[in-house]
């Protein structure tokens, strides 16, 4: 059986990563209210303004329930602005984090919308040919705790990608380009996760 995965539209690239997960055969939908999180087993936070998406959760009642559905087992992958609501510390961010990643993240690491850039990234645990990561206002992610798995880093050692569990956090867009490969891996993940939770 596999997962139905939900990406969470408060703003942000929500409809990118519905139709990525749809051309892959999965089953996807927009998650906004806790009866909608109540149905789906793994989770995409989208990249966007973390500002926004923050003061939202908290204005649609869904911080404390992703808190506590995460605390369960839920999958969850936050992209860009999503991988800094998974963050347990994220300076000058004016409202909390869902703080569930044992990960210090820097909003804006690279500059302005101006400064985006394109790299090659290897990724642990994804074969074949590097990543293209597309990096918009992107964060940098710093400070993994021992539980943190890092997956890819820059030339210059600045941590993009890192998984704690069954979180996973990209500082980039992987929604933005043809390459499905991250998708499907968050996919296996989430039937892994399934497959520990069924009865013998």
């Amino acid at each position: 059986m596999r997962p139905r995965v939900g990406v969470l539209a408060m703003q942000g690239d929500f409809r990118e990563h519905v139709e990525r997960l749809h051309a892959l055969g999965v089953e996807a939908c927009e998650v906004r209210t806790e009866a909608e999180l109540d149905e789906v087993d793994a989770l995409i936070i989208p990249g966007g303004e973390s500002t926004t998406i923050a003061r939202l959760l908290i204005a649609f009642d869904l911080l404390d329930p992703l808190r506590a559905r995460i605390a369960a087992g839920l999958p969850v992958w936050g992209t860009c602005a999503g991988a800094i609501m998974l963050a347990k510390r994220v300076p000058g961010l004016d409202r909390p984090p869902i703080g569930v990643m044992d990960v210090t993240v820097d909003r804006n690491a690279f500059g302005r919308q101006v400064d985006s850039f394109e790299a090659d990234l290897d990724i642990a645990g994804i074969e074949g040919p590097p990543i293209r990561a597309v990096f918009i206002r992107a964060p940098v992610i710093r400070e993994p705790g021992p539980a943190v798995e890092v997956l890819a880093a820059l030339p210059d050692g600045r941590i993009v990608a890192c998984r704690e569990g069954r979180l996973l956090a990209t500082s980039f867009h992987p929604e933005l380009t043809d390459d499905s490969r991250l998708h499907e891996w968050f996919v296996r993940l989430a039937e892994e996760a399934m497959a520990s939770r069924a009865p013998a």
